[in-house]
């Protein structure tokens, strides 16, 4: 492994810890000796990130940089370019068209083999069964950012439709559903709704109380048997940037 790849591969291992780590377990997960990750750390400084800490005490990167021109692996390329197609057939419009931006920006700044790889069609994912497009999935992004609750009307099991008022804090995505984590003012408790039954929805301007993250621990922690277990099985909620 060459040093600037060994450094690259360092600064991944440092952005994946959001607290300081000490530098034996960075040369544990990096397969190197302590004394290379003195260096290298050093190395990294000395380009200008951004590392506080000290040996015996452990190693934090601080958010803000970025090594230049944008080293990565062709598994790396394909992962990016795969991950693009699937956000692109699988959620809403809005999210295809960031994916699509997100691509055109790393394309705009690789290197010609690179660019290749990037726009390389040997991998391909399918779309979805039905052809349909995702519904009301951007208003529920956007009361996810906000934490805006979201009156929402679907239609339950035996065809009836119902209306009721969410704090929405989570989408699920799985083999093409689409699934919203959300607490349900009418039951007051978490549930799962399928985003295909919600024919309508309509962000609040009032916020839902606490964070949304704590809302998160909440559902997880809570007893399966409480909750809708297919739907919880099946489902990862996942951090909605927007």
């Amino acid at each position: 492994m060459t040093k600037s790849q060994r450094i690259l591969d360092l600064m991944q291992i440092l952005r994946r810890h959001r607290h300081p780590v000490s530098g034996a377990d960075l040369a544990m997960e990096a397969g190197v000796s302590l004394r290379t990750i003195y260096r290298d750390i050093s190395a990294l400084q000395a380009l200008g990130a951004s590392i506080e800490g000290e040996r015996g005490i452990g190693y934090v990167l601080r958010p803000g940089f970025m090594l230049p021109p944008l080293m990565f692996s062709n598994e790396e390329i394909q992962a990016l370019a795969l991950g693009a197609q699937w956000v692109s057939e699988h959620t809403d419009p809005g999210l295809a068209l960031a994916a699509a931006n997100v691509l055109a920006k790393i394309s705009a700044v690789l290197p010609a083999d690179m660019r290749d790889e990037l726009e390389s069609d040997a991998f391909h994912v399918c779309g979805r069964k039905d052809g349909t497009e995702p519904p009301n999935l951007m208003v529920l992004r956007q009361a996810i950012r906000e934490q805006r609750k979201v009156r929402i009307t679907y239609v339950s099991t035996g065809e009836k439709r119902r209306e009721h008022v969410i704090w929405p804090i989570g989408l699920g995505f799985d083999e093409g559903r689409q699934m919203i984590g959300a607490f349900c003012e009418v039951r007051q408790d978490y549930r799962v709704f399928s985003a295909e039954t919600v024919s309508a929805a309509e962000m609040l301007p009032e916020r839902y109380p606490g964070r949304r993250h704590e809302h998160l621990k909440k559902w997880w922690a809570k007893d399966p048997a409480r909750c809708n277990a297919e739907a919880v099985n099946n489902l990862r909620l996942v951090r909605s940037s927007g």
